[in-house]
């Protein structure tokens, strides 16, 4: 098809030349991608495709399993400043440290996805005391396969590919991915698919760690979610569960804050959440189908700003416990030899007060008549 860029295809001599008729089908909708390698330091050998879609553009990352770096709106930026200053490129994120927290060396974009075969707190052996599963699971560290870019001819481009997480006689599991944004939207929508590649039933856990901080993120921020039923994860975020929905500013020795959460959806399953600005003036939403993601987690680390001021909107199949845990509660996907799990999940952002007021008063239509079910201590079997 001649709107396709195949970067498996490289030649060698010219790595990064998109073939004309691509340039020409995405110019005609006013939309581009750029590749870039980067070199040096614990960057070295990472690749980046940035789509610039109008005033709206975002960066994808295929070497850690697609995640999404950041993205900007004119001059505002979406996204967060990590002190860990990546990407990193997976050969520096030591996944198999004994702490189990080695996921935490590569940790700065937009959006990172967690799993497959576990999403949540590291996990040891009771008796030997080895780590079992790291923080986070291993696809955000695993290089895309078979990227393709290429636009429709009514102006919709998609970047797709295909991220492994295999092991010999252990775990076959892959998951392709589509992102997509068409002309004009400031935004973007992806769809995974996890199949299942092994000869018997495979289990598997996905969650979505959507990343914000400044200038989104800041003293009297707040989050807007259609919740049902709330619970802190641990005394500490006990302590401050009458305000889990809004923000401090940067604050020295912030000890994070952790919220599980249900929410109501609309008659499809799709649903939404929104992190607003203290003034009201600009937003991001998060759409997603409960049916796919039935749990949402809010994550509060409004540290100082040299330690990482930030906040995560968390859509998942399950909650970020202990994988064993979890299981117990039946809150593993199960998946049949050869079958597929679908997701989609959506980001946009709402540059002015009358956009963040039209999401705004959806998510609030979506639990109209109801109250939201609140516990001021964490519930047993919803926390480890």
């Amino acid at each position: 098809m001649s709107n396709r860029w195949v970067l498996s295809e490289y030649d060698v001599t010219s790595p990064y030349q998109q073939p004309a008729p691509f340039l020409k089908a995405a110019k005609q909708h006013g939309l581009s991608v750029t590749h870039t390698r980067l070199f040096g330091g614990r960057r070295d050998g990472v690749e980046l495709l940035t789509v610039q879609n109008g005033e709206f553009s975002f960066t994808a990352i295929p070497t850690r399993g697609m995640g999404i770096h950041q993205a900007k709106y004119g001059t505002t930026r979406i996204g967060w400043d990590s002190p860990v200053e990546g990407p990193v490129h997976p050969q520096f994120v030591p996944l198999s440290e004994p702490s189990g927290l080695g996921w935490l060396d590569g940790m700065d974009e937009l959006i990172v996805r967690c799993g497959l075969e576990s999403n949540g707190a590291p996990e040891f052996d009771a008796e030997s005391g080895r780590l079992k599963y790291g923080l986070h699971g291993r696809i955000a560290n695993q290089p895309t396969e078979d990227v393709v870019v290429e636009v429709s001819p009514d102006g919709e481009m998609c970047i797709s590919g295909e991220i492994r997480e295999t092991r010999f006689l252990c775990y076959n599991v892959a998951m392709k991915t589509e992102i997509r944004t068409k002309t004009g939207e400031n935004g973007f929508r992806i769809r995974d698919s996890i199949i299942n590649r092994a000869a018997q039933e495979s289990t598997a856990q996905m969650l979505y760690h959507i990343n914000m901080g400044a200038p989104i993120l800041g003293e009297g921020a707040s989050v807007v979610c259609p919740v049902t039923e709330l619970c802190p994860r641990n005394d500490h975020a006990a302590n401050d569960v009458d305000t889990w929905s809004t923000y401090k500013g940067p604050t020295a020795g912030y000890v994070e804050q952790v919220y599980f959460m249900q929410l109501a959806a609309d008659a499809n399953g799709d649903t939404c959440t929104l992190l607003k600005s203290a003034s009201g003036e600009q937003g991001v939403s998060v759409h997603f189908n409960v049916k796919q993601l039935p749990y949402f987690i809010i994550w509060k680390n409004t540290a100082a700003e040299a330690d990482g001021y930030v906040t995560g909107l968390e859509p998942s199949t399950n909650f970020p416990n202990p994988r064993s845990f979890e299981e117990k509660n039946d809150r593993v996907l199960r998946i049949a030899p050869g079958a597929t799990y679908e997701i989609d999940l959506g980001l946009q952002f709402h540059p002015d007060a009358a956009s963040v007021a039209a999401i705004e008063k959806k998510i609030a239509g979506l639990t109209e008549g109801k109250d939201a079910k609140v516990h001021t201590t964490p519930q047993s079997t919803w926390c480890s």
